[in-house]
C-alpha cells in the first residue's frame, strides 16, 4: 500500500479531508439516545442585534471522541482526555465489506510500520441512517493494534462493539490497554495512506464522549 497521500491538482496548499457528518436532527443515533436538536434564544431584530441558538444533543451524535467514563465508573471524562493521542500522524486503513467484525487479517496489508493512530474505513458509503447491522472491532484486533504501537483506533462506524453487545469487550480491551477512540467517521473519499489526523475532543466536564470535528491534511 501506499504510506502518503498525494493531493491532486496544484500543490499550493496541503489537501484538506473534512471526515466528519453533518449533525442534524436526522443524524442516526443509538436507539434512545439524545437527538440533536436547536432552538432559538433569541433573533435578529429591531430590539436584538444577535441571534443567538440552544442546543441539546447526546455527544457520540456524529464524530466523536468516547471518554474512559462512557464503558467504566470514574474513569476520565471528556475534560480529562489528553490531546496528544488525537492530533498526529495517521493511516487509513480499507476493511470494506469486512463483515461484523474486523479482524487482524482485514487490516495486516497495511501493518507495516503502523503511526500511533488507525483508522479503518468499513463502509463503501458511511450510513445516513440507523443500521444495527454495522462493523465493529474485534478485541482481538483492538490487542494487536496496541501492540503495534497504536494509541488510538477510529471507525466509520457508529461504535467499535456491535449494536446488540452488552458487555462492550472491544471498549474495555480501549480501557485496559489505555486507547483512545473515534467513532461515527465518514471515511467515503479517503484512499488508504498515511495522514495527519486532527480531531480534538472539547473540554467537557462530567461528559462520556465529546464532539469532535474531525479531519485529515495530507502529509
Amino acid at each position: 500500500m501506499s504510506t502518503a497521500a498525494t493531493p491532486s491538482g496544484p500543490a499550493a496548499a496541503p489537501a484538506l479531508w473534512d471526515i466528519s457528518p453533518p449533525v442534524s436532527p436526522a443524524s442516526p443515533i443509538f436507539p434512545g439516545d439524545e437527538p440533536y436538536a436547536l432552538r432559538w434564544t433569541a433573533r435578529l431584530g429591531p430590539d436584538c442585534p444577535v441571534n443567538l441558538s440552544a442546543m441539546t444533543l447526546s455527544p457520540h451524535v456524529g464524530a466523536h471522541a468516547d471518554a474512559p467514563l462512557h464503558y467504566a465508573h470514574g474513569a476520565s471524562d471528556a475534560a480529562g482526555l489528553a490531546l496528544e493521542p488525537f492530533l498526529g500522524r495517521c493511516r487509513v486503513i480499507h476493511a470494506i465489506g469486512c463483515g461484523p467484525l474486523i479482524h487482524i487479517h482485514h487490516l495486516q496489508h497495511a501493518a507495516a510500520g503502523l503511526p500511533p493512530r488507525v483508522l479503518v474505513r468499513c463502509c463503501a458509503q458511511a450510513d445516513t441512517a440507523w443500521n444495527p447491522q454495522f462493523s465493529a472491532y474485534a478485541p482481538d484486533t483492538v490487542a494487536w493494534l496496541a501492540a503495534q504501537g497504536v494509541r488510538l483506533i477510529g471507525i466509520d462506524t457508529p461504535s467499535v462493539d456491535p449494536a446488540d453487545s452488552q458487555r462492550l469487550d472491544s471498549h474495555q480491551r480501549l480501557r485496559a490497554l489505555d486507547l483512545r477512540v473515534l467513532e461515527n467517521l465518514v471515511l467515503d473519499a479517503v484512499p488508504e495512506g498515511d495522514y495527519e489526523l486532527i480531531a480534538l475532543p472539547l473540554k467537557l466536564v462530567g461528559a462520556c464522549a465529546s464532539p469532535v470535528r474531525a479531519v485529515l491534511r495530507a502529509l
